[in-house]
This record gives structure tokens, C-alpha cells and sequence, in this order.
């Protein structure tokens, strides 16, 4: 049988290939980005009252109402922006979902969509099947700030989205105040859209402030936001998430999302909406992974590894030029077989592969995974 593959270029992603290096050299996983300790037993609780309840049967196209407005007291109260429960706001199954649905609704064959890179490993092949270009532009190497210069630069009469993705995957930097307001001002006389990938919304460190697109009325009024409830909850495998934006764009997002999944898991709906009647536990997160960040970054400071800043996010990037000059992916190797520990190169998420001698860790893991990790560290 003769296949046309879409994607000629692409094979199995770096994650699932260092996750099954790890798990055959039995190394501490510090590379795909999930947790490794147990959610709020209280969440538990609400799915299984959810289940007894019996809702166990199709929801809403769109999600329960509850957890629509759940999502929308939240967005109000964090970022000032008031979005309709009823009219702008989809539960999605998983972020990545929302990312491919918010592309394929408003991005047709012959548009380009400018990514920042480093940036997930999603966003390009969702761009390829809506038969768009991607037009990569890089943030600056070293700060991973965004440059608008070449931004601007990129932009032509073609251009019909941009994606920008704070608090930063894999950078683990955080967009400032300014820098929205800068973007504001370039897109100011264009019909662009903007996707903001939010899913680390809650993981700003030191006493700062996530900076959503939902604070800016007019990077708002044209953009999807999209955030996810398994990072916010410890629940990555559940796969929900949500996207908030203006009911012109919400009515196309749905459109595709109706044949896309149709809908999402229905008792666990009802657990979030319940659970997010009390907003400790997503206010309490910035200070959760603090601790965290602050627990191995003491520890890698003992090592021969040279830690990034970490502004956001629950990841750390590393650079490993005074241990190895080998590549990236290379490097990771090494490290996951004769070291035992897994990370990922920083490499892996640019479309040409480039090299800055950077890695990324993931220290969402308990103390004591961060602790046996940064001991088989010390061993460099």
C-alpha cells in the first residue's frame, strides 16, 4: 500500500523517544513535562460524586455551564476581562486540542503563521494541516526575549495568526508587561490574529504576574486563549482544558471543535467546576513550584551544569558547555544511559535543530525524585 504521508519530516517526538530511554535504563525522568505525585484527593472525590450523580452521558458541545462559568469568574477576577460563559468560552479535551482547533478554524491554505522559537512541538504541524506556512521567527538566544524587530520584519499581507506562548515552554521565561503592550502596538493596524498558549498561567515566580492577553482589551479582542486544567491540577492525563475568546472567533473555534471531539469527559467536568469553587489551590501554585525551583536549582548549583533563570513555568534549563560538546540530543543520551537521569534538548523544539548547549529539566517531581536526580548529577 502506497501512503502520502502529511508529514514526511516528522517521526516520533523527542518526548516519547527519552521517556522510553529513561524507562529501559530505569533513569529518573526529568524530561516530559508531567508530575509525578498524586492531585488533591478532594478532586478524586468530585469525580466520583459526579459519577454517582450520573453524569456519565454526552455534555454540552461547548462544556457544562458550571465549569464555563467557573472558567470565566476566574479569567474576571485574575485579568479584568469579562468573557461570556455562554458565548466565549470552550472546554476542550486538553490544550494541545484547543491549539490545533483555534489553527484549523481561522487558518486556511495560502495564510502564513509566524511561531517564536523555541516553542512546542505541536504548534508547526498544526499549521502544515491547515495548509498554512509557518514563519519561524527566533526569540533572542541567550534572554529569549521576544524580538519585535523581526517580528515586524516577518509579517506580510499573508500573515493571518501569531503565536506566543508565556509563561515560556521550554525557555521557562515570562512575558512581560511591556512586551504585550509591544506586540499591541505592532498589531494594532492589522486583521492578525493572536494565539496565546497560557497553560503555565499559574506558575509566575518571585512576586510577579502573569501577563494574559486577556489584561489587553485590544490583544484580547482578537485573540484565543488557551490554558490547561490538567497542569493547573496535577492531572495531565486527564486532558482538559479550555479556550476563552471573542464570540466571533468562539463561533468559528466551535464549528471544528463540534467534529473535531465533539466534546469532553463528562464527569470530570463536574469535578472542576466543584473544585474551583475555591481558588486556593490555583492562587497557592505560584508558591508550590517556587519551592520546587528552588529545591533543585540549589541542588544543581553544586553540580558542573550551569542553571538558566527561571522566571515561570516548572521547568529548568541548563547549560552543559562546561561538561560535554557533544550535540543536544546526544547529550541526553548520554545522560539518561550513563548518568541515569532524562532531559530534553533544547534543540528539539526549533525547526532547524539549532544548537545553543542548552537542556531542559522538568521539576514538577517530588522532593525526593529532585533529590535522586540531582545526586546522580553531582556524578558529571
Amino acid at each position: 500500500m502506497n501512503i502520502q504521508t502529511k508529514f514526511p519530516k516528522i517521526g516520533t517526538t523527542i518526548f516519547t523517544v527519552m521517556s522510553a530511554l529513561a524507562n529501559e535504563h530505569q533513569a529518573v525522568n526529568l524530561g516530559q513535562g508531567f508530575p509525578d505525585f498524586h492531585c488533591d484527593p478532594l478532586l478524586l472525590d468530585e469525580v466520583t460524586k459526579a459519577m454517582q450523580a450520573g453524569h456519565n452521558q454526552y455534555p454540552p458541545m461547548t462544556g457544562i455551564a458550571p465549569l464555563r462559568q467557573a472558567v470565566s469568574n476566574k479569567l474576571l477576577a485574575l485579568y479584568g476581562r469579562l468573557y461570556d460563559s455562554n458565548s466565549e468560552i470552550t472546554i476542550t479535551a486538553g490544550a494541545t486540542q484547543g491549539i490545533l482547533t483555534a489553527i484549523l478554524s481561522v487558518v486556511k491554505a495560502g495564510d502564513e503563521v509566524i511561531v517564536l522559537e523555541p516553542c512546542y512541538d505541536s504548534y508547526a504541524p498544526n499549521i502544515e494541516l491547515a495548509g498554512a506556512t509557518v514563519v519561524r521567527v527566533p526569540l533572542d538566544p541567550g534572554t529569549f526575549k521576544p524580538n519585535f524587530e523581526k517580528i515586524a520584519a516577518a509579517i506580510s499581507n499573508k500573515t493571518r495568526l501569531i503565536i506566543i506562548n508565556t509563561p515560556h515552554n521550554p525557555s521557562a521565561t515570562v512575558w512581560s508587561d511591556q512586551d504585550m503592550k509591544q506586540l499591541d502596538d505592532l498589531l494594532a493596524n492589522t486583521d492578525i490574529l493572536v494565539l496565546s498558549d497560557e497553560v503555565y498561567e499559574h506558575m509566575v515566580f518571585d512576586g510577579n504576574h502573569h501577563q494574559s492577553v486577556a489584561r489587553f482589551k485590544n490583544l484580547a479582542d482578537r485573540s484565543f486563549l488557551i490554558s490547561s486544567f490538567g497542569k493547573t491540577y496535577h492531572v495531565t492525563g486527564w486532558k482538559i482544558g479550555f479556550v476563552a475568546a471573542p464570540a466571533l472567533l468562539s463561533a468559528e473555534f466551535r464549528k471544528v471543535h463540534q467534529f473535531n471531539v465533539f466534546t469532553v469527559n463528562t464527569p470530570m467536568q463536574y469535578a472542576i467546576a466543584s473544585y474551583m469553587q475555591n481558588a486556593a489551590p490555583y492562587l497557592n501554585l505560584p508558591a508550590f513550584y517556587q519551592a520546587k525551583r528552588d529545591r533543585f536549582l540549589a541542588g544543581l548549583q553544586k553540580t558542573r551544569l550551569k542553571p538558566l533563570h527561571t522566571a515561570g513555568t516548572y521547568f529548568q534549563c541548563v547549560d552543559i558547555s562546561a561538561v560535554s560538546q557533544l550535540p543536544e540530543v546526544e547529550f541526553c543520551r548520554w545522560l539518561t544511559t550513563e548518568i541515569g537521569v532524562a532531559a530534553i534538548p533544547l534543540s528539539a523544539f526549533y525547526g532547524n535543530g539549532f544548537e545553543q548547549g542548552i537542556v531542559r529539566f522538568c521539576f514538577a517531581k517530588q522532593d525526593s525524585t529532585l533529590d535522586e536526580a540531582l545526586n546522580r548529577l553531582n556524578k558529571i
